[in-house]
């Protein structure tokens, strides 16, 4: 018997955390290692980050990973 599970969505809130340390994703993007392009897109919620990467952008912004990126479950 298969149960319905919920389809985890990963959010995130990095474009606040750019405009609250008043950062441009080119800027962020060059202190992470990555192209502006990359920000564009998980900002966007196009593409989600490794974890060594979404560990990076937190570690710069002297937070938890958490703050900056959560799950959001959606019914199936």
């Amino acid at each position: 018997m298969s149960k319905c599970l919920p389809q985890l969505k990963i959010v995130n809130c990095l474009h606040v955390f750019r405009a609250k340390h008043r950062i441009t994703q080119e800027q962020l993007a060059k202190e992470v290692g990555v192209t502006r392009a990359t920000i564009v897109a998980i900002e966007g919620g196009d593409y989600n980050p490794s974890l060594e990467l979404a560990f990076r952008i937190a570690c710069y912004f002297k937070t938890d990973i958490n703050t900056i990126f959560s799950i959001k479950e959606e019914m199936k």
